[in-house]
């Protein structure tokens, strides 16, 4: 596959529609040709401390951070109908279809595809199958785990490669 959106989200707390950090990496013809990072507002709009401990963002960091209803109008006419790609993509499909409902947004129709499931069919062999071991057994050097836009690229590279 050479065209396609590596997505991530991070969340604010245990509840899917509470995204609140979105990267987006384009890929055309086998190239990164666009990233995407913003931080949103969450809903419902509160840190836990567990997710915190992860990606680092708390309240302050969004408090004035765009609703993802109004984000939304734009990505989704950047992403058109290209298949999504995201590490775990269970997690990151999940929290789209969450908080599109939240919003009443239309459900997303795009194709989505996850690295994760596709990495441990092709490297059985890895003592995990994670981003961070994926990435670097394939030469990409992931720094900012756990930033949408780190991981996002991440995940293009590996789905260049694994898909």
């Amino acid at each position: 596959m050479k065209t396609f959106v590596a997505l991530d989200f991070e969340t604010a707390n245990q509840h899917r529609t509470s995204v609140c950090s979105i990267g987006l990496v384009f890929v055309e013809n086998g190239s990164i040709v666009d990233k995407y990072y913003q931080l949103i507002k969450p809903v419902p709009n509160f840190y836990s401390y567990h997710n915190t401990q992860v990606h680092g963002l708390v309240f302050h960091d969004t408090e004035y951070a765009q609703q993802f209803s109004d984000l939304w109008i734009d990505i989704s006419k950047q992403i058109k109908n290209m298949p999504l790609v995201a590490h775990n993509s269970m997690f990151d499909e999940g929290c789209l279809k969450a908080v599109l409902q939240a919003y009443e947004l239309p459900v997303h129709q795009n194709k989505f595809l996850c690295t994760y499931r596709a990495a441990k069919k092709m490297f059985p062999n890895l003592p995990n199958h994670k981003l961070p071991t994926v990435s670097k057994y394939l030469g990409f050097n992931l720094d900012s785990h756990h930033n949408a836009l780190a991981d996002a690229e991440a995940c293009a590279h590996i789905a260049m490669r694994v898909f």
